[in-house]
């Protein structure tokens, strides 16, 4: 209000900004008079006069000691560093996380005559790290044939759909084929 009430006019239109704040202030009217906040001599805001920066050297400028392009003192550099050091720790402290699958398998029998107990027994025999058998079932697939559906849950890094297909197929005398049924990310 104080540098408002010392201009002798509005700005020139060139100056946009400046004659944009004039008539923001302007429209308080009266109002501008109960403004809030310490009411301070025109000379606190700066010289007067034409408004633009004074150019040359003065010796009682205190910009030089502001870096306004973040050259970094040693105790700025070192308070980095030991930031980036407790956060590499924490980092490194956070389990990895482990990419799991959970399978849906069809275990096909030779026939009707299969033991399918037996088969599901053979299956469930294959034990490795990153495996874990759940839940089966006997699913009818045609003329007194059914077929095991047994669910596994693997961790794609440590076990492969290939390794599972070996081990349950090596049961020869049960398992005539197996297959896929679902294969959904954890």
């Amino acid at each position: 209000a104080v540098v408002f009430d010392a201009l002798s006019g509005p700005p020139s239109a060139d100056l946009e900004n400046a004659l944009r704040w004039y008539n923001h202030i302007k429209s308080y009217g009266a109002a501008r008079s109960s403004f809030t906040g310490r009411k301070k001599d025109l000379s606190a805001y700066g010289p007067a006069g034409s408004g633009a920066p004074a150019a040359g050297g003065d010796d009682d400028d205190d910009d030089d000691d502001i870096d306004l392009f973040g050259s970094d003192d040693e105790d700025a550099k070192a308070e980095r560093e030991r930031r980036l050091a407790e956060y590499a720790a924490k980092k490194a402290k956070k389990p990895a996380l482990i990419a799991k699958s959970s399978l849906l398998l069809d275990v096909k029998p030779w026939d009707d005559e299969t033991d399918m107990a037996e088969l599901e027994k053979c299956v469930r025999t294959i034990e490795a790290d990153g495996l874990l058998w759940g839940a089966s079932k006997l699913v009818p697939v045609g003329y007194g044939i059914r077929k095991l559906q047994i669910n596994a849950v693997i961790e794609d890094d440590k076990i492969s759909t290939d390794f599972l297909e070996d081990e349950i197929t090596k049961f020869e005398d049960y398992v005539q084929s197996m297959d896929i049924a679902a294969f959904n990310k954890i």
